[in-house]
């Protein structure tokens, strides 16, 4: 990967509905070699997708709680399961497995706290959960920021 392409991912990045040409003018190429990089960024995997960011207060979907969770035990099986359950909670936007106190953060987004109470009703009801604490988020400070591409120089 060189500087052009890194400088076509900060771009998509940042304006992920920039056309092949107006991407091809801002690196200061032709469209048609600026298409076969992004193929190419396409088909190693390194571009996974697009998509439209939303926002959640319009859609009525701006309480935001991050959820740790703590399992019973660490076997293969219980944490296979746990993660196999998360995938079915639409209301679950992000999991990451992490070190100390607990096992999972979970990021949630829903309408309300009722719409809380469902998704810990549902948490509540896997065997292999043994602990949970919630935090609400008042205001998000900083959200969906691009990678950091200038740190692969």
């Amino acid at each position: 990967m060189d500087r052009i392409d890194r400088q076509l991912l900060e771009l998509l990045q940042r304006e992920g509905r920039l056309s092949t040409a107006e991407l091809a003018e801002r690196v200061a190429l032709s469209p048609t070699p600026v298409a076969r990089r992004l193929k190419r960024l396409e088909e190693e995997g390194i571009i996974s997708g697009y998509r439209a960011v939303l926002d959640r207060r319009r859609l009525k979907l701006a309480t935001t709680v991050f959820v740790s969770v703590r399992l019973m035990h660490h076997r293969e099986d219980a944490s296979r399961l746990f993660e196999e359950a998360l995938s079915l909670m639409d209301e679950v936007i992000s999991c990451h497995v992490v070190s100390g106190a607990y096992d999972y953060l979970l990021e949630v987004v829903v309408p309300d706290l009722p719409g809380y109470e469902r998704v810990v009703r549902k948490l509540q009801t896997l065997s292999m959960v043994q602990d949970m604490t919630s935090n609400f988020a008042i205001r998000p400070v900083k959200t969906g920021a691009p990678l950091p591409l200038d740190a692969l120089e």
